[in-house]
């Protein structure tokens, strides 16, 4: 069957309610460990049968926001996915209560007991109503970014298809297609902060609710951070501060004198080479053609997972009008099924798609028969090291797909490591917003991005735009609205691909081996206990930070960027 052909009917509310209270209480009962394996399964089936369901509305409304029968069933999920999740969160106090707990762990494992336990933590009925006006008030910032309709020159883009003019040579044109953009945001910016403020007042208000000071505890357990703590992050985010940002910095400075500017702007920061930033050189069919070709290439089973993606149509990467902005990967349980969802712009940012969200498919791929839903997907911090290790790993099959591969491998090197201090960024900021929002009124947000931005990007000049130098540029970020802290994942997970990209030098056949392992374990552990599986070091540790940065930078000085 293709993609399209994958068969949708919005889910039976009430009927999935009845079955699943039923096996739930039936679960409870059970005489044995065995017996209550056989109920698991049988809720299990009904899970996946929604996940199946809501993943196939979820989709096919990102692909065309316009359609009204999914922005129909879009808004019928916003309104019913917590009142499914009650019903999960039943199954979970009846798991954690089991009489055969000890017996259920050994065949399981113990993360399924501490993904519940959280889980359970994080949920009461009586917060239901506010999970429904969250979904609704995220979807509201969703469909109003994808709207939106940026006139450049006389030429109309949208948020996704703009990216190309921000990368130009031309920097006159740069800047207009830039102020074309943050004009978007700018335009909206009642409405965006009000949604925020919305969301915050919520989040807040929900954690009082289950006995919580702030929504930060709250917000952790709800994105499954078993194994390491807010105090963690932020000390990982002052050991980027001390190590990462100035090297960042540098390489910010060496981009100014690159490209001949007595100043680096917002609207340069982009921008990496005289010569121009390195684009693919062919259409996006010819793309998927060769990216084909490098998996096939780079291993039995990647090649066999992406002939998959391709046979049956799990694909949509271009640009479209009415389309959802951003790039995700998801999975269709009862299909087996990945799904790669893009917007191709002409960028390099295209290939980095094809090898970013390509690497979370091939891991829910490899571990897609795992005995619980829980263990498709790891947590969020450990799914972005498959993803961002991908990115390092495709490196030699590049010259499939530009010119001047070199150009592109060395300006994604420094891509990564210059994330690193605007990830960190987009955490601090959250966790100054909630802490704020719990002991008062609703703070000044765009306050709260200067001060963060001032300590980690103190590169970055917004002078001349009154959007940004307000300190409006947290408003573009996805997450932020979505789901509360996952960002630093992305540095975490970064720290983790530089020790992969590393290792791959030193030993390629050893460094892969340890990343498909780590692929086909999925998320049967902690972040921690699948970093240690692949043989990396902790991204917490400040030594591995340090020695990741210098190691970088001694590998970027190497280089002769004067070439490019």
């Amino acid at each position: 069957m293709k993609f399209n052909d994958y068969v949708y009917f919005r889910p039976d509310a009430e009927l999935i309610a009845a079955d699943l209270d039923r096996l739930t209480e039936a679960f409870a009962r059970a005489k044995s460990a065995e017996e209550q394996l056989l109920f698991l399964d049988r809720i299990n089936r009904i899970r996946n049968q929604f996940t199946t369901l809501y993943n196939l509305c979820y989709i096919r409304h990102s692909i065309d926001t316009k359609d009204a029968f999914y922005t129909a069933e879009n808004e019928f999920f916003d309104s019913y996915l917590p009142v499914f999740e009650s019903r999960v969160h039943s199954f979970y106090r009846a798991l954690l209560e089991s009489r055969f707990r000890d017996a259920l762990e050994a065949k399981l494992g113990h993360q399924l007991f501490a993904l519940a336990e959280m889980q359970v933590r994080s949920f009461d009925p009586a917060i239901i109503p506010d999970m429904v006006d969250e979904n609704r008030l995220t979807s509201q910032y969703m469909q109003l970014k994808a709207k939106a309709r940026l006139e450049v020159d006389g030429q109309v883009y949208n948020l996704s298809s703009i990216t190309a003019l921000e990368e130009g040579r031309d920097r006159q044109l740069r800047q207009r297609a830039t102020d074309a953009k943050w004009g978007f945001y700018a335009g909206h910016r009642q409405q965006v902060e009000d949604i925020f403020g919305r969301l915050t007042e919520l989040r807040t208000r929900m954690a009082r609710k289950l006995g919580l000071n702030s929504f930060i505890p709250l917000g952790y357990m709800r994105i499954n951070r078993a194994d390491y703590t807010a105090d963690d992050v932020a000390q990982f985010r002052e050991a980027v501060r001390r190590h990462i940002v100035p090297l960042a910095t540098k390489l910010y400075e060496r981009q100014r004198r690159r490209i001949g500017v007595d100043r680096l702007r917002y609207y340069d920061l982009t921008y990496r080479f005289p010569s121009g930033n390195p684009r693919p050189k062919d259409d996006a069919q010819t793309i998927v053609a060769n990216t084909a070709k490098m998996y096939r290439e780079l291993s039995e089973p990647t090649g066999r997972f992406f002939d998959f993606m391709r046979e049956h149509q799990l694909l949509d990467v271009e640009a479209k009008d009415g389309k959802a902005t951003g790039g995700y990967c998801t999975f269709i349980p009862n299909y087996g099924s990945p799904f790669i969802f893009s917007n191709f712009n002409g960028t390099s940012g295209d290939i980095v798609v094809m090898t970013h969200e390509a690497g979370h498919a091939f891991q829910v791929y490899s571990s897609r028969r795992q005995v619980v839903p829980e263990y498709y997907w790891p947590t969020y911090e450990a799914a972005e090291i498959h993803s961002m290790s991908m990115e390092f790993f495709t490196f030699p099959w590049m010259e499939l797909f530009f010119e001047q591969a070199d150009k592109y491998r060395y300006a994604h090197i420094i891509d990564a490591m210059t994330f690193i201090p605007y990830g960190v960024a987009v955490d601090a900021f959250q966790h100054e917003v909630y802490r704020r929002a719990a002991s008062g009124p609703l703070p000044d947000f765009n306050a709260i991005w200067r001060e963060v931005q001032a300590e980690y990007m103190p590169y970055y000049d917004p002078a001349g735009n009154v959007f940004l130098e307000a300190g409006g540029m947290w408003q573009r970020q996805n997450h932020i609205f979505r789901t509360p802290f996952y960002y630093i994942d992305y540095t975490l997970a970064q720290m983790c691909a530089f020790q992969f990209f590393f290792r791959a030098q030193e030993d390629r056949a050893a460094a892969w081996q340890d990343y498909v392992r780590l692929c086909e374990a999925g998320g049967s552990a902690s972040f921690l206990e699948l970093v240690q599986l692949a043989g990396l070091e902790s991204p917490f540790d400040e030594n591995v930070i340090a020695r990741i940065a210098q190691r970088t930078e001694a590998y970027l000085e190497q280089i002769d960027d004067s070439a490019f």
